[in-house]
């Protein structure tokens, strides 16, 4: 295929199959000590098989207290070296290329993770972050130069093509180059030139231990969104400082922690949304630039390159969702690429828990060492029913050899998926049912749609084993007094369409369904939001949540937390907060959503059957769509 994004292209000296790239997500892969995993090695390894032109490697740990996870890649000493040669090497024999990308973490840390009080520039605390730092001297400056350029070189003997230093994201390098962070009044604070002063020193001292001819990527905020932080006319004379220093190409992100949700836009955020960053750096420097943020889809990552705005473009979620992104393209097999959906469940979601990293739409990243997929020895018949983790659960046992049935009882697969994506910003949940579609239809699993499962169906296919995703269905609390008027409706019945609401809405329960419930109602009516809790959207992902709450302010949705629901009255909703009772008056409908409960219609006729049940997604237990969705994958380590 004759694309652009499938040319050769070079980074300095170092040649590249292509101009995609993923860049560095933090894993939790690694030991507490820096040393790589099989688990780390076989990611990146799967990632190398798929075809991406340059890997670049999470944060590695110039020092031992220098890092932001507990379970990071450290270079720091020559007895790592080894244990990370062993994933370039593999890297290079699955035919990719890889860099690793060093960092301090500086004042984006804790002593909770580092057991030191972290630092900064200057004594100024990050805003998003619990402790101040402490001010670094010239000396320590100093020193730590070295230590970025010691990193580096080790780098170089594990193998490594190149290095990234990461000057983004309000780390130790980039608080440096900001005017966020650094206050300081010495020859490393004030001027811009001053201010990238420390990065340039660390360019050159890596130039000069390594080689000039080994490539330096640098990782820039182009703009990082808090008042005070980096615009981009600043950041273009820092790149054009950075390519004076000697770096060899510039990655273009954005953000720091106090703007997070720009660093992992989430699926709201427009795709390519920062690219016009990358084009005003690329229009002042002669090195090559890369851009990155939510480019998610090949046709637009072409898109980029074609418009000239960048010469690389990054697709790190996209590589969590697919590894094998850029051989399907290849192959003419587009219907089989897994795409993300930008729902942040399973990646930033799955590291704010302090776990592993993971993805919804692709329950096999980050299990590449423990999951296998090869054939079965003994092929079972297999009874699916249910909707979206039914259908993954169906895929993952046809991919062993499983003989496969699919039930459904509606006309359609997707089940309770199908409403995910009515919200705004989340068309894209729709390409999980697609793609599922087309791998049911390649796998050869018979898919029976307007069927009811019973025990007698059972009994006619004689399955070996019934996996069951038969889901969940919402429900309203019998203590709510009043819940039985003609206007008083199901948020998952908005959401599918089924009832129309208009004027005054009050919605009872703030949780992820109730909130896309008011997001996607606002603009036609007028919504309050009743919650029990201190908060909104607590069973959501932070960057999801900060959109949602803008638009609840632009649109005029009203939120009362900590609010007890009292009675549902005559158009009316009875409610306290505090010790204070308060009434909404002149309501014209009120949508309940306040959680569902599974669906034990089918489960129970199972109690008799003669083979094995598997319990999947909500028909085991409500959980979210990141844990249905593996759950119903996992189903064949149980056949």
């Amino acid at each position: 295929m004759e694309m652009k994004v499938f040319e050769h292209f070079h980074i300095g000296t170092l040649e590249l199959k292509n101009r995609l790239v993923v860049s560095a997500m933090v894993t939790n892969y690694c030991e507490p000590d820096g040393s790589a995993t099989e688990k780390f090695i076989a990611y990146h390894e799967h990632k190398a098989k798929g075809g991406w032109g340059l890997i670049i490697t999470e944060d590695y740990a110039i020092a031992p207290k220098a890092g932001g996870f507990v379970r990071l890649p450290g270079l720091w000493e020559d007895e790592q070296i080894k244990i990370h040669r062993a994933l370039t090497e593999r890297v290079h024999a699955a035919g990719g290329k890889i860099a690793a990308q060093i960092y301090h973490a500086g004042r984006e840390t804790s002593s909770f993770v580092t057991g030191q009080q972290p630092v900064g520039p200057s004594a100024i605390r990050e805003p998003s972050m619990p402790e101040t730092p402490r001010a670094l001297t010239v000396q320590e400056i100093h020193d730590v130069v070295c230590q970025f350029g010691d990193c580096a070189l080790r780098a170089k003997k594990a193998g490594f093509d190149a290095v990234e230093l990461h000057g983004a994201h309000g780390y130790l390098v980039g608080a440096f180059a900001s005017p966020f962070a650094n206050k300081r009044s010495d020859e490393y604070g004030g001027t811009i030139r001053n201010r990238a002063r420390f990065a340039m020193e660390i360019i050159r001292d890596i130039k000069q231990k390594c080689g000039k001819d080994y490539p330096v990527i640098y990782r820039i905020s182009t703009v990082e969104y808090v008042q005070g932080g980096l615009e981009i006319e600043e950041s273009k004379v820092l790149a054009r400082l950075i390519e004076e220093a000697g770096a060899d190409c510039i990655h273009c992100s954005q953000g720091v922690y106090s703007s997070t949700q720009t660093i992992i836009p989430p699926a709201i955020v427009p795709r390519a949304a920062y690219v016009n960053n990358a084009a005003e750096i690329k229009s002042v420097v002669n090195i090559p630039v890369i851009a990155v943020g939510r480019i998610n889809d090949i046709e637009v990552a072409e898109s980029v390159l074609l418009s000239g705005k960048a010469d690389l473009v990054t697709m790190a979620r996209a590589s969590l969702a697919d590894p094998d992104m850029p051989n399907k393209v290849l192959e003419g097999r587009e219907n089989e690429i897994i795409r993300c959906i930008g729902c942040l469940q399973g990646c930033a979601g799955e590291n704010g828990k302090g776990n592993c990293v993971r993805c919804l739409v692709n329950p096999l990243t980050g299990m590449e060492d423990e999951y296998d997929l090869s054939p079965t020895a003994e092929p079972k018949q297999v009874l699916v029913v249910g909707g979206v983790s039914g259908c993954e659960a169906a895929i993952s046992a046809a991919q062993k050899g499983h003989k496969v049935t699919l039930v459904e009882k509606a006309g359609q697969l997707g089940g309770q998926w199908i409403p995910t994506a009515v919200p705004p910003g989340k068309s894209e949940f729709t390409s999980l049912i697609i793609w599922q579609k087309a791998m049911l239809k390649k796998l050869g699993v018979q898919v029976l749609l307007n069927t009811e499962a019973d025990k007698a169906l059972i009994e006619r296919y004689a399955p070996d084993t019934v996996i069951a995703a038969t889901g969940s269905k919402p429900f309203i609390p019998g203590f709510i007094k009043g819940a039985d008027k003609e206007y008083v409706v199901h948020a998952h019945d908005v959401l599918n369409g089924k009832v129309e609401v208009s004027g005054n809405v009050v919605i009872i329960g703030g949780g992820l369904v109730g909130s896309e419930t008011a997001d996607t109602i606002c603009r036609a009516c007028k919504v309050s939001i009743v919650e029990m809790l201190p908060q909104i959207m607590r069973d959501g992902e932070y960057s999801p949540a900060f959109y949602m709450k803008q638009r609840f302010q632009e649109f005029g949705v009203n939120i009362y937390t900590s609010t007890r629901l009292l009675e549902i009255g005559n158009h009316s909703v009875i409610a306290k907060h505090g010790r204070e009772p308060f009434t909404i008056n002149n309501v014209d409908y009120i949508v309940i959503a306040v959680g569902v409960r599974t669906d034990s219609t089918f489960l129970e006729q199972l109690e008799s059957v003669d083979c094995s049940v598997i319990k999947v997604g909500d028909a085991n237990g409500v959980k979210n769509g990141y844990m249905g969705i593996r759950e119903g994958y996992e189903a064949w380590l149980r056949l």
